[in-house]
């Protein structure tokens, strides 16, 4: 059996590479990147309209629940977006393993801390806490 493989042709139908991922990361990221698209759209819309109002008149414009829900859809697009963007970087270009771990993990951690800070904050303001 020297010389032959026991790979099946069904690894490269599910795109399944020596990262085992295949193109999940390229995929989540171009997904993520439609997304940000649409919702930073909505967010300069909302923006714009309250610009300028005193703070009586925005805090029920942003505790909608549309306004809101859209805002969470943001932050989680957003922050998904970031730490990918990011992990790609880091794997591309830097060399040493042990701060290539580093990097991962202290980027997964800001993401996370971002995201569940600007979670409170549109939270506190939905429900007016």
């Amino acid at each position: 059996m020297t010389g032959k493989t026991m790979r099946t042709p069904m690894r490269g139908v599910l795109g399944l590479g020596s990262a085992r991922s295949g193109t999940e990361h390229f995929w989540r990221q171009r997904v993520t990147g439609a997304a940000n698209a649409i919702l930073v759209v909505a967010f300069v819309i909302i923006v714009v309209s309250v610009a300028g109002r005193p703070y009586a008149e925005v805090l029920p414009v942003l505790s909608s629940p549309l306004v809101a829900v859209m805002l969470l859809l943001l932050v989680v697009s957003v922050t998904v977006h970031m730490r990918i963007g990011m992990q790609v970087v880091v794997e591309d270009y830097v060399r040493s393993e042990g701060l290539k771990v580093v990097l991962l993990i202290a980027n997964t951690f800001f993401t996370v801390a971002v995201g569940a800070v600007c979670v409170v904050a549109i939270l506190k303001l939905a429900f007016g806490a």
